[in-house]
């Protein structure tokens, strides 16, 4: 079965970018096989950040590449890497990003998938540094035994481009609906690519959950995706839902600086700074449910944590969503959002915890409004709560 494919005009961007990219390193993506890695490994298509530049910089074996750069072919075929995705699930779209690999570019790409067992993958020598190497025997047939070749086409063969500066995305949007654990890319027949972004939503069968479960309703892996932002300059409010613990602050959702803030800051009589203006982030819970407890974590925010934060939640249907993400939360007669918690002091480097005592409105939702006040950044975002079906929903 081939699924449908359309290209998108490259003026226009997809809606599937604010989904998660379901094969980045940070949430667990690996590159389990590559046919050849001789100027730049495939593991730098997973990278989280974006590609990079530097003029004279040289390795033993050829210019030094910011994605994954297989040698000239001399010999017949093409080149291809097997990519587990770190989270199962649902893809909408992929991103091929061809930055800086103006004249090395694979001119054409093709991407297989498969949903697949952990006993149905079989063992592969471990990658390790791979530059200057091609597969060896012993890993071409390890991996015959997947049959990689005859997996499902998402993507058909299909011309990409590039350019010499960080302007090159070629974005392709997918209708299958199939949840997949694996990708196949095929370029053909060599050259290179920077980034490989693989666009869906994480599934969790629910109904192996009883009634009293408690999860994490927001976070990446059990579904939860960001549908809509005021700002996200120095670092995207999706990162919030990552798993585990921030690393760094490119591992949050920061701001920019509110540039309209006075030139002598004051506080009221409950210590909270004065100033005009808010950003806020919108959620969709991978499951409508009741959350009973909250944690805003604001770990390595030392100098740019918000001074407040506030947390709303409402009831809110597919078509609803589509209207509100169209306009940019902007409707006038938008959802109707319900306090969880009010306007709450935080501070810097800590995790901050709510239980359902602090929590106003212990309810079934479908989506949360993080507000933070005035701006900067916060790390991570945990709703705790037990999954609940509607009784109704509204818009």
């Amino acid at each position: 079965m081939t699924t449908h494919l359309k290209e998108v005009k490259p003026h226009t961007l997809p809606d599937f970018l604010h989904l998660n990219d379901l094969a980045c390193e940070t949430i667990g993506g690996k590159v389990l096989f590559a046919t050849d890695d001789f100027f730049a490994p495939a593991e730098n298509l997973l990278k989280k950040q974006r590609p990079v530049f530097h003029a004279d910089l040289f390795t033993d074996y050829g210019k030094w590449r910011d994605g994954w750069e297989t040698r000239r072919k001399r010999i017949p075929g093409y080149d291809w890497c097997i990519i587990q995705l770190g989270v199962p699930g649902t893809i909408y779209g992929f991103e091929v990003d061809t930055s800086y690999f103006a004249g090395n570019c694979a001119p054409q790409i093709a991407i297989q998938a498969a949903c697949l067992k952990p006993e149905e993958m079989p063992a592969l020598p471990p990658r390790g540094n791979r530059t200057g190497t091609a597969a060896s025997d012993e890993e071409f047939r390890a991996v015959k035994e997947v049959k990689s070749d005859e997996w499902i086409s998402l993507l058909p063969m299909s011309k990409i481009k590039s350019e010499n500066l960080d302007t090159s995305h070629n974005y392709f949007s997918v209708t299958s609906k199939q949840k997949w654990t694996h990708l196949r890319l095929n370029i053909y027949p060599d050259g290179g690519i920077a980034r490989l972004r693989v666009y869906g939503t994480m599934l969790r069968d629910w109904s192996l959950f009883g009634l009293n479960h408690l999860s994490d309703l927001v976070a990446m892996v059990n579904g939860g995706i960001c549908v809509g932002f005021s700002d996200a300059q120095l670092g995207h409010p999706q990162n919030i839902l990552g798993i585990g613990r921030a690393k760094s602050m490119k591992d949050g959702w920061e701001t920019r600086r509110n540039l309209e803030r006075p030139p002598v800051l004051k506080a009221d009589d409950k210590g909270i700074i004065l100033l005009p203006g808010s950003e806020w982030a919108v959620f969709r819970l991978g499951h409508s449910g009741v959350i009973t407890h909250i944690e805003i974590d604001t770990s390595h925010f030392k100098g740019n944590f918000p001074d407040t934060f506030k947390l709303e939640a409402c009831v809110l249907s597919a078509q609803g969503e589509k209207e509100c993400i169209a306009q940019k939360w902007t409707l006038k007669q938008g959802p109707k959002w319900n306090v969880l918690l009010p306007v709450t002091k935080l501070k810097p480097h800590m995790r901050h915890f709510f239980d359902g005592i602090a929590i106003q409105k212990l309810d079934v939702f479908t989506h949360v409004r993080l507000t933070i006040a005035p701006d900067g950044g916060i790390s991570r975002m945990h709703l705790w709560g037990f999954a609940r079906a509607l009784s109704h929903v509204s818009k």
